[in-house]
């Protein structure tokens, strides 16, 4: 009897200090990350906020079985110790049918109810699927070059590189390609996920902002030597500080004219931002279209093999 309850006692402590092990390491992430801006977590759309409730759903589901799991692998280690002699390990012991099923029911249950809300809210959250929403959304076209960002508004016919402005609460349609780069990722963590551009390709990523504020954007994928400074501001503003945006650009004398694309698409590191007004419309077509002929040869060159 005195055994029994030595062997409880222990069992709750091994069990207490599991568990102080992991609050203690919650309480230093805690601190580590109090009062400093996590964009994936400080949403500010309604893409970003969608995703943060399934990174949170995730997470909890995920930790509902690893928590266990750690605790049990610990106990294991700890009740089968070498200087335990009061536990023995047989190793022709057999496994009865009802471990096996368990081993494999528990995963398996797990993974059925991370599927049933991840399946469903991936296609809600499709890049390319279009915001509902009363208000007109508005078309950026998005050039990735080396190692830069050309935002092109063809509605408002002017451009900017490495600063995108756009309205509270409109929906915005990204048009992301690449000209004589690697491929890049797109990114506004504050705003929703990633996206890739690549030449001879448009992806279509449909945003929201819905609170007013600068956003930092970025490559998210390593994609050559000025890959750290490849980084874009993303103000979210009232409709009517936008249009004056715009307006103040269309009356400048810089303009995104043919000579002054080819100079933008010279390697160039940590770019400032800079804004033009964008008449030669054509320009982004072409930059998609230069390259779709190379696809075209690769693709008909994979289909004969």
């Amino acid at each position: 009897m005195v055994a029994k309850r030595k062997h409880s006692q222990s069992v709750a402590k091994t069990l207490a200090i599991g568990f102080g092990c992991l609050a203690a390491f919650g309480l230093i992430i805690a601190l580590t990350l109090k009062g400093k801006n996590i964009a994936v977590f400080n949403s500010k759309g309604f893409i970003a906020s969608e995703q943060r409730g399934i990174i949170m759903y995730a997470l909890v589901v995920v930790l509902s079985i690893a928590v266990p799991t750690v605790l049990l692998l610990y106990f294991i280690a700890w009740r089968y110790r070498e200087s335990n002699a009061r536990s023995t390990y047989h190793s022709e012991a057999k496994r009865g049918k009802f471990f096996v099923f368990t081993i494999w029911a528990l995963p398996t249950t797990f993974m059925l109810v991370l599927a049933m809300l991840l399946v469903p809210v991936t296609h809600k959250l499709e890049p390319n699927k279009a915001i509902a929403s009363g208000v007109k959304p508005i078309t950026i076209q998005v050039m990735a070059m080396r190692w830069k960002w050309l935002f092109i508004y063809p509605d408002q016919q002017i451009a900017s590189v490495n600063f995108v402005q756009i309205p509270k609460g409109v929906p915005v349609i990204f048009d992301l390609s690449a000209d004589d780069a690697p491929m890049s990722s797109f990114w506004v963590p504050n705003l929703g996920g990633q996206l890739y551009a690549m030449t001879g390709h448009i992806n279509h990523l449909n945003l929201i902002a819905d609170k007013m504020g600068d956003y930092q954007g970025r490559s998210a994928e390593i994609n050559g030597a000025g890959f750290e400074g490849m980084k874009f501001t993303t103000r979210v503003s009232s409709k009517e500080d936008f249009g004056t945006w715009a307006q103040s650009i269309r009356a400048s004398s810089a303009s995104l004219d043919a000579s002054t694309y080819d100079g933008l698409l010279t390697p160039t590191k940590n770019n400032q931002t800079t804004s033009y007004v964008a008449y030669d419309s054509s320009i982004y077509g072409r930059a998609v279209m230069k390259y779709m002929g190379s696809h075209s040869h690769m693709m008909m060159e994979e289909g004969s093999h």
